[in-house]
Formats: C-alpha cells, sequence, structure tokens
C-alpha cells in the first residue's frame, strides 16, 4: 500500500492562526502540528517510503522541514505546480506512481488529508491495513463517520446496500449518494436514520481503478494530463493551467457507479472551525480551553488562545478569542464558520493578515517584521546553520545588518567577509549580495531596510540553492 498525504489546503476558518502562508496542517498549538501528527498514524499502517506527500510549491520547504525525523525521504514529496483542488492533486499521484515510479498500477493508493484529527489511532490502522483487499475488486473506497452529533460543517454519506467482501473484517457498503452540508434540521434527520455517515474526504482504490475512472468520468482532467512528462515542471505547469480546480468528489465519486464506503466508529474531526478546534481540548471546570498567557475571571465555555502577549478576559461566555501578534478575532462558537467570512474581506481589501503571519518561514530559516513604516522596514532573521539567502538585488532599498547572534559570511558586490556577533554591515541599492550561515548554531541578525519601496517583491534574484527561480517561487529572500 502506498499512502498520499494531501497537504495542500489553506484552513481559512482558523484565521487568525491558520493563513495562506502558514495554513492549518502546519500549526503547532500544543506540541506537534496536524501535518506531523498525520504522519505518525500512518507510519503505524506502513514503511516511510511508501508515505508520500501532495503539496504545492508554497508549502514545500514547510513539508520538507516537517518530515525531518521521519526517514521520509525528499523524492517522496509530490509538487504540484498549480494547485488546483484535491482531483488533480489525485490524478498526479496516480500518474506519479504508475510513470515515474513503475508501481504495479494494482497497488493501493490511501489518500488521506493531514489536517485532521482521530483519536484511536491504532483502529485507524487496522481499518486501513485490511483495504488493499477491497480495492482489489476495483472499488472506489470512501470511509465514512459514524455521526455523533447533528453535524451542519460536513458532507454526509448515505449507504446503500450491504456487501458481502471476502476476507475482509470491516463492514462495507455501496453508497446510495453524497449529500453537502446540511442544514441543522437535516443533520438531526440523518442522525435519526442512522444511514448517514460524514465524509472524512479519506480514499482508497488501487492506481488502475483511479486512472481509469478518471478517464471515464472527468475527462477534462484526464486529457490534459495523460500524456505529460510529470518531471517536465515547465509543461506540467502548463498542462495544469488548462484543467478544472474541483474536489475529488464532485470530479468522481458523486459520477462513478462502483463507490463504496468503509464506516469508522472512531472520534475523528477535520477541525473545520474553532469550535471543532474546543471540542477536542481538555476543558476546565468552567468549561473553557484556555492555551497561552491567559488570565480569565468569571469567564465559561470559551477558547482563548494568545501567542506572545498576556490575554485578559473578564464576563464572557461561549466566545472564541484568539490573539496573535497582528491580530485579534473575537467570535460567538455558534458563528465559527463564519470566520471564513473575514478572510474573504481581508482578502478582498488587500491585507497582508490574510495571508501572512509577523514571523514568515522559508527554506534557510525564518525572519520576523518588527516594524514598518513609510520608507522603512525593521526584521529579524534567522538563518539556519549551513543555509544561506540566494544571490540577489534590490533596486528601491538599502539594507543594514547586525549580527545579534552567530557568525554571518556576507557578499556584496565583489567583497566578502566575515561579521560576527555585535558587528554590522550596509548593503547599498542595486547591488548584489548574499547572506550566509557557515556556523553551526543558528545566526540571528537585525535587518533595517531603508528606501522609497520595501515591500518583499523588490528582488532580483540571481542565484539560489534551493531552486526558487526555476519553479518561480519568488517572492521574497
Amino acid at each position: 500500500m502506498k499512502i498520499i498525504i494531501l497537504a495542500g489546503g489553506k484552513g481559512e476558518r482558523l484565521w487568525p492562526l491558520s493563513r495562506r502562508d502558514y495554513p492549518k496542517q502546519f500549526l503547532k498549538i500544543k506540541g506537534k502540528s496536524f501535518f506531523q501528527k498525520t504522519i505518525e498514524r500512518c507510519l503505524l499502517i506502513t514503511k516511510p517510503e511508501n508515505i508520500f506527500v501532495s503539496t504545492g510549491w508554497d508549502y514545500f520547504f514547510h513539508v520538507k522541514k516537517e518530515l525531518e525525523g521521519f526517514n521520509i525521504d525528499e523524492k517522496n514529496i509530490i509538487v504540484e505546480p498549480v494547485p488546483k483542488n484535491t482531483a488533480p492533486a489525485i490524478f498526479l499521484c496516480a500518474k506519479w506512481m504508475k510513470d515515474i515510479l513503475n508501481i504495479d498500477e494494482n497497488e493501493t493508493m490511501f489518500v488521506c488529508p493531514s489536517d485532521h484529527f482521530i483519536k484511536e489511532e491504532n483502529k485507524f490502522a487496522e481499518i486501513i491495513k485490511e483495504v488493499s483487499n477491497v480495492a482489489s475488486y476495483e472499488y472506489l473506497i470512501t470511509f465514512g463517520i459514524k455521526p455523533a452529533s447533528p453535524e451542519t460543517g460536513y458532507g454526509y454519506i448515505k449507504r446503500g446496500d450491504k456487501l458481502e467482501v471476502t476476507g475482509n473484517k470491516e463492514d462495507v457498503y455501496k453508497v446510495e449518494k453524497f449529500t453537502e452540508k446540511p442544514t441543522k434540521e437535516k443533520a438531526k434527520e440523518y442522525l435519526r436514520e442512522n444511514d448517514y455517515f460524514w465524509n472524512s474526504g479519506m480514499f482508497a482504490f488501487s492506481i488502475k481503478t483511479i486512472i481509469d475512472a478518471f478517464k471515464k468520468y472527468s475527462s477534462d482532467i484526464y486529457e490534459p494530463l495523460e500524456n505529460v512528462d510529470l518531471r517536465n515542471k515547465k509543461l506540467l505547469k502548463e498542462a495544469l493551467e488548462n484543467v478544472p480546480s474541483i474536489s475529488i468528489d464532485y470530479a468522481i465519486m458523486e459520477k462513478a457507479d462502483n463507490v463504496i464506503t468503509i464506516p469508522f466508529d472512531v472520534e475523528w474531526s477535520d477541525i473545520g472551525s474553532w469550535h471543532a478546534f474546543y471540542d477536542l481540548y481538555e476543558k476546565d471546570k468552567e468549561g473553557n480551553v484556555a492555551i497561552g498567557d491567559i488570565l480569565t475571571h468569571d469567564v465559561k465555555n470559551s477558547l482563548i488562545i494568545g501567542d506572545k502577549r498576556l490575554i485578559a478576559c473578564v464576563g464572557l461566555k461561549d466566545l472564541l478569542v484568539i490573539g496573535t501578534d497582528d491580530a485579534m478575532l473575537v467570535a460567538s462558537k455558534e458563528k465559527a464558520q463564519e470566520v471564513k467570512k473575514i478572510v474573504e474581506t481581508l482578502n478582498k481589501n488587500g491585507r497582508k493578515e490574510a495571508l501572512e503571519h509577523k514571523t514568515t518561514y522559508r527554506p534557510w530559516g525564518e525572519y520576523t517584521v518588527l516594524d514598518t513604516g513609510e520608507r522603512f522596514r525593521i526584521k529579524r532573521i534567522t538563518v539556519n546553520p549551513k543555509e544561506s539567502l540566494s544571490l540577489q538585488m534590490h533596486h528601491h532599498r538599502t539594507e543594514h545588518w547586525v549580527v545579534i547572534k552567530g557568525m554571518a559570511k556576507i557578499r556584496i558586490g565583489d567583497k566578502e567577509l566575515f561579521i560576527h556577533e555585535g558587528e554590522s554591515t550596509f548593503v547599498p541599492k542595486s547591488t548584489l549580495h548574499k547572506l550566509e550561515n557557515p556556523g553551526k548554531v543558528p545566526l540571528e541578525i537585525i535587518e533595517v531596510q531603508n528606501g522609497e519601496y520595501v515591500e518583499e517583491d523588490d528582488i532580483i534574484r540571481f542565484e539560489d540553492k534551493y531552486g526558487r527561480i526555476e519553479d518561480d517561487y519568488n517572492r521574497d529572500s
């Protein structure tokens, strides 16, 4: 069995912690990220070499960093150069298995999101280990979660007739229909009828079965990608630009006649809202979940998350209070699904708070914006050992660097120098420069930018060890 972990989602409903540049799957609110916990679950099923991650260029280096310590090779990251939702991503993975890795087309693929919560992990693993037998019957397998409550934030699967599958211990049903997110009354009705399951967004099938399904039911994806050499990034990108952005449910599952479901009776959540997040964690005696430096008085049944500053709450009930360095969300729990509306407004108004945090992660390390104003920006930059920024130039700003920890190797024009803790240097406009950390400890510098334009797109990159020139991954540094 090969496992495909989908790690391209944006997680807008968990704003302000989840943002476009640092989405939900990478959040580390208590210990490990959701992505890392997904990896751990999958390692209960198979060996590291059988686990693959599907993601986009925007998240490639996040994924690479998150995989450290799991013995999963970088070659197991399958990059989709143009994000097009789950259907094209899954087709590309199946085609990659068949064409590039030469894996037998009867091999089973198990596909799962990277940002879900599953409590009974061993039970989950045992069920998944058995699906290869079911997949060999050329079924498209979905996994339904037995509903614990009348949820309106999930899609539903209605089961049909029970199937007898030789050698399989779990119940297997034909899928009668898929139902979109229902009203509260409909959700209560589904719960009473006992024939409906939450749609978990997890799937299994053989490589051949899913490729054949795309050929039959989704030619607008199959035909543009059928003969593309996946190793040719330019041609693949051009082909992807001509396919629809669509989920696997709409593209295949709701059309096919060989779809079945295997029910999961486990505690599960897609963590699709702050209310769902609140439900996951142990509550104090007042029904609160408080994470961070939190002080409360007369607060009940609320979720409060802080980052680096104290959050004090008085006289609250059934509220969400989520604070970061640059934004604060206050909402009623019952309106948790509508946080997405705030993100839509931020995007419409061109606000950076929808896209990035004060701290931005890069393949070489990270930087935090400390202050910004007209004609200046101040950053704290951390460069990991043996890493470096690209060889680059800015036409509209100068940069002044002060080393506060470690040692920097710097190229400015045709000169090369080393500067140590407490020392500084200056980079004029329109001058080639490069910052490296040759040492064994993280390098930290304070960077003061000054000029008529200090946005991140004032950069011309000439050399880059991470391939960001070739891959058009050129947002900054």
